[in-house]
C-alpha cells in the first residue's frame, strides 16, 4: 500500500500511517498499524480486526502515533511489541 496513488484525479495522495495500541476487555494491550485508524478500530470492535481482539471485545484506543511511511510504521510497531507491559504503559502515560 505504500506509495498508493489516487488514480482518478491523477494527483498523488500521501497516506499517513498510524501505530496504535488498544486495550482489550481482559486488560491486555494489542499493538497494530494502519493507514485508517478509525476504520481499523471499527473493524476490531466488529470482530473483523484480528483473531486476538475478536475474542477480547470491546477494545479501546489508548495510544497512537503517526509515521510517514508504511515501512516506518512497521518498524515502530515491532519496536513497541518488544516493550514490556510496563514500558507500554509508560508510553501510554507519556502521550496523555
Amino acid at each position: 500500500m505504500e506509495g498508493k496513488r489516487a488514480a482518478k484525479s491523477g494527483r498523488a495522495r500521501a497516506y499517513m500511517w498510524y501505530v496504535y495500541m488498544l486495550k482489550c476487555s481482559n486488560g491486555a494491550l494489542y499493538t497494530g498499524m494502519t493507514n485508517d485508524i478509525e476504520k481499523r478500530i471499527k473493524k476490531h470492535n466488529t470482530g473483523q480486526g484480528s483473531a486476538y481482539t475478536r475474542s477480547h471485545l470491546p477494545v479501546f484506543l489508548v495510544y497512537s502515533e503517526k509515521r510517514k511511511t508504511r515501512s516506518a510504521a512497521l518498524k515502530r510497531e515491532a519496536e513497541i511489541k518488544r516493550y514490556s507491559r510496563k514500558g507500554k504503559m509508560e508510553l501510554i502515560s507519556e502521550k496523555r
